[in-house]
């Protein structure tokens, strides 16, 4: 999966990773300044099933750790789910999570 684009879309609030000029999977959010909520996460359908959103929200996360100016709330069940399964990656969760 190195031949994948991430990018932050801030003018459209969202997260992006493509292939080329394939759209692959979507992770918009809601950005208060101090909590970041991440809202949904959508994968096109034909690229579904490849692990798509996941590489998506572990990148994200990543940047946002990078950043550290924001913690993370995961209003979208398939963010919560990714938490569940990367205990290792909660700290940046907002404390109400």
């Amino acid at each position: 999966m190195t031949d994948l684009e991430f990018a932050r879309e801030r003018d459209a609030a969202r997260f992006t990773l493509r292939r080329g000029d394939d759209l692959l999977s979507v992770l918009d959010y809601r950005d208060d300044g101090r909590t970041i909520a991440l809202t949904r996460a959508y994968t096109v359908p034909i690229h579904r099933g490849h692990g798509y959103a996941s590489v998506l929200v572990e990148r994200t996360v990543t940047e946002l750790e990078a950043d550290g100016d924001r913690v993370v709330l995961p209003v979208c069940w398939y963010v919560a789910d990714w938490f569940r399964d990367h205990p290792e990656r909660r700290a940046i969760l907002a404390a109400h999570s």
